[in-house]
């Protein structure tokens, strides 16, 4: 299936995406970055699969889906000559141990179902020891033990199991998957059809709590659900995706592993967070960031574990083929060892707009912004990897200056508004310096634009950013003329790269190509609303929402060649920007 025929599910430490067939080919547990023990989205039913559907006719996609009214609870429905059979899957919030549910509830007419799974843990690898207890199917594998409930008989057929029923109209059928510890005792069994009716409230109730009441709520109510689905609860740590290895270029290399926290996700998913109402999660948010980035300043990290975790090494997973043959697959990410100036301003950023925006006082936060900030007066004038973690060599790109001068910026601001003690006059001078060499160094005046690093000819999508943050204002020429130039040059087919993938891979050091960069697409909108375009904002917002696949979620690009969506999905880079977009429009 297609990135976009997935649509997901999750209990906010963990996730699952369901297919248009019924089958859920993508679930790792107990957490988001634990090995899956469904894995077919990164190969075949052999590597962990669980199906669901209507008998005899294939597995054909579902005639309808959609999520329960502004839930993560999905309903699909298939249309049979003998009836019409709905399947509702959701994984409940969380007590002790994780649960996957999925009821086949009669619409019309009497349907034969059928079922097939295929439980494999560790990616795919091991195929774990299964007996059969009355109703209940355990399987055991090394640290893994999963528990399914299942009131029809299944009956295995080498390595997986199978079974068919029939239900009729107003009949309800559950199957409930269970995973603990394999050195734990069983977990007590819940009811399904009473946890459905609890999880439904849950996400009612949580976004009967939303503030944002624009034009495109509904958009902006499901990208809000998609970021709490992220949300790793324990911790208050939000992952950038649930997957790992969804290519940026089909058949390629550019598979990398998503399930981490971006600190540069900070500033943005706070901002879109407090702009919606919820100050809790943006508490959780803020409490998440501060425990991982405690310890000295030089080793602030780009990205962390859901817990804080700071050792994410990267290895590719030889055994799985990837998704439509895109090798490698990628567990950890070697970027998190990149040196990416950038993270500094992000962090410093919003830890001020979270206290301007009203959430109480932390004196950890001014102690390890003096830390930060004095890294950045000494470490600023450096070249580095770049927001993009680019495998090329260091540049001195130009968004990771401006981020270091939104750095010294929001640091002298929070000293003065909140009375923080600091040497700020000194701050200024360097904040002062830092934006006289971008604009004399990263910008070309015979284009009238900003370059993608000091004397380069290039552009970058991120330069769009600059209005935004503050570094110029949007009536500057030099603003104006940049917006307009990355339009011109790095937009394809309607959508924006984030820079020229050149033949000879000088600036990410990767073969191949990828598709638009929807979080850049997003921002061209906002920027050109900065600039006095509104409606050509406006007619490039509706054509991104047109983007998202019919339960309203996006991945990290769309590639025009095919017409499809690529890379990690859900992609929280991708509808933290729709949020701020249709804000900035409303």
């Amino acid at each position: 299936m297609r990135i976009e025929d997935y649509a997901l599910i999750g209990d906010m430490q963990s996730a699952a995406l369901v297919g248009r067939d019924g089958s859920i080919d993508w679930l790792c547990l107990p957490r988001f970055d634990s090995p899956s023990c469904f894995g077919a989205l990164l190969g075949d039913e052999e590597h962990g699969q669980w199906w669901l559907g209507p008998a005899g006719a294939g597995r054909r996609p579902a005639d309808r889906r959609c999520y329960r009214g502004d839930t993560l609870v999905l309903e699909s429905e298939w249309d049979t000559p003998d009836g019409t059979v709905r399947v509702i899957d959701f994984m409940p919030p969380r007590q002790d141990n994780p649960d996957l549910v999925r009821i086949v509830e009669g619409v019309s007419g009497t349907v034969e179902m059928a079922t097939e799974i295929h439980i494999r843990f560790d990616y795919g690898r091991t195929v774990p020891w299964v007996r059969r207890t009355g109703d209940l199917l355990h399987a055991i594998g090394g640290p893994d033990s999963v528990w399914l409930h299942s009131p029809v008989p299944l009956h295995s057929d080498g390595f997986s199991h199978e079974g068919s029923f029939r239900v009729s109209a107003g009949e309800r059928v559950a199957f409930v998957f269970t995973w603990h510890p394999s050195h734990e005792e069983r977990p007590v069994e819940i009811d399904p059809f009473e946890q459905l009716d609890e999880t439904e409230s849950l996400w009612l109730e949580w976004v009967g709590q939303c503030s944002y009441k624009g034009p495109w709520r509904d958009a902006v109510i499901r990208s809000l659900i998609t970021l709490k689905a992220l949300t790793y609860s324990p911790t208050g740590g939000i992952v950038a995706a649930p997957t790992t290895s969804l290519p940026e270029d089909l058949g390629g290399v550019r598979n990398w592993d998503y399930r981490f926290c971006w600190l540069r996700d900070a500033t943005m998913i706070l901002d879109a967070l407090l702009g919606a109402g919820y100050l809790q999660e943006a508490r959780d948010w803020r409490a998440w960031l501060l425990r991982a980035i405690a310890g000295r300043a030089e080793d602030l990290q780009i990205m962390y574990g859901v817990a804080g975790e700071r050792r994410l090494p990267e290895l590719e997973i030889g055994w799985l083929p990837g998704y439509e043959g895109s090798r490698p697959v990628r567990i950890g990410n070697g970027a998190v060892n990149q040196l990416q100036l950038d993270v500094y301003g992000e962090v410093i950023g919003s830890l001020y707009l979270a206290r301007t925006s009203g959430m109480e006082a932390d004196d950890r936060a001014w102690t390890i912004q003096r830390q930060l900030i004095d890294y950045v007066e000494a470490h600023w004038d450096e070249p580095d990897e770049g927001l993009w973690e680019v495998r090329g060599p260091r540049r001195h790109f130009t968004h990771s200056k401006v981020m270091c001068w939104v750095a010294m910026d929001r640091a002298i601001k929070y000293a003065e508004v909140f009375g923080r003690e600091g040497p700020v006059e000194r701050w200024r001078e360097v904040r002062d310096r830092i934006h006289a060499e971008i604009c004399e160094k990263a910008y070309d005046p015979v284009r009238n634009t900003f370059t993608q690093s000091y004397g380069s000819h290039e552009l970058d999508a991120a330069l769009l950013l600059i209005p935004i943050v503050g570094f110029l204002p949007p009536d500057d020429p030099r603003v104006v003329g940049t917006v307009e130039a990355v339009q011109r040059e790095l937009m394809v087919d309607g959508f924006m790269l984030r820079y020229p993938v050149a033949k000879d891979n000088d600036v990410d050091g990767l073969p191949g190509g990828e598709g638009a960069f929807l979080a850049c697409s997003f921002w061209l909108a906002e920027a050109l609303v900065m600039i006095g375009r509104r409606d050509e904002a406006t007619e490039l917002f509706e054509r991104l929402l047109a983007l998202r696949n019919d339960v309203g979620l996006l991945s990290e690009e769309f590639d025009p060649r095919y017409d499809r969506l690529v890379g990690n999905f859900p992609q929280a880079f991708s509808h933290v920007p729709l949020i701020h977009a249709a804000r900035a429009l409303g």
